[in-house]
């Protein structure tokens, strides 16, 4: 079944309006599970319990609640939140144009397509343009009562949008309690390390890769299901550290190199 654009609206860059629709490019496949009743297998719900008087509150009497000192909170309600953001037109507005290499990988958040809406010359001239460049355009884009930063680029044949993480959502390294190396690897450690990448470099095909855990997961539920017994998985023994150098040799006499 053909999915369903779930945005229209339009991109706008200076006097330029590129009519457009929003698809999902990602669909998870993570699994879900329901949480159950052992005793009799019945659904569990969960309910809103006032800590205070240990009784269930209705949805009417909820509102959001933001805590500016420990035990103090601003209470809001969805109309004020919404009337805060104010009014936002429908609109991808971009503000600049950057190559796309430029754009570190830490700030890439969820991938969408955006199709033709309407008319067709505007939205192939702005692929065009983008593809030749090699540059993506970068602006905000308010969705779901959000604004996000967002980056426009092109593919061969259709344009994708990307959000992007802010700033300061991305963690600084110095802000971890992670210990800085001290030792430098010899020439020669650098030197086996660069011929064993050499030796395992192929062009990125991502259908090559599959999620063994969910795999092994449904067969599990599957053999469940069918009132049979689990298949047993060979536990691999650990191997105790090799040094460096050591290592590297292993692996490129493995590797035949």
């Amino acid at each position: 079944m053909a999915l369903r654009s779930i945005w229209n609206g339009t991109i706008s860059f200076g006097l330029v309006k590129v009519p457009v629709k929003l698809y999902s490019a990602i669909d998870p496949k993570g699994i879900a599970f329901r949480e159950i009743h052992v005793k009799d297998t019945s659904l569990l719900q969960h309910r809103r319990v006032c800590k205070q008087e240990n009784k269930v509150v209705e949805r009417d009497e909820v509102a959001k609640g933001y805590e500016v000192r420990p035990g103090e909170y601003v209470l809001l309600s969805n109309e004020e939140v919404k009337a805060a953001s104010g009014e936002r037109p429908k609109t991808i507005e971009i503000d600049e144009f950057v190559d796309v290499e430029a754009i570190d990988p830490f700030f890439f958040n969820k991938s969408y397509f955006l199709g033709v809406r309407d008319v067709e010359e505007p939205y192939a001239l702005l692929a065009a343009a983008l593809r030749e460049s090699g540059k993506a355009g970068i602006g905000r884009f308010t969705f779901h009562n959000r604004e996000y930063l967002v980056a426009l680029r092109a593919g061969e044949d259709r344009l994708f949008l990307h959000t992007l993480r802010y700033e300061d959502e991305i963690i600084e390294p110095g802000d971890l309690d992670m210990p800085e190396g001290r030792k430098k690897p010899t020439r020669k450690e650098v030197e086996m390390a660069r011929r064993l990448v050499a030796g395992l470099t192929e062009d990125f095909d991502p259908g090559e890769f599959q999620d063994e855990y969910r795999a092994a997961v449904m067969d599990l539920i599957e053999r469940k299901a069918a009132g049979k017994k689990p298949r047993k998985k060979r536990v691999r023994k650990r191997e105790k550290p090799d040094d460096l150098a050591k290592a590297l040799e292993k692996s490129l006499a493995a590797q035949g190199s």
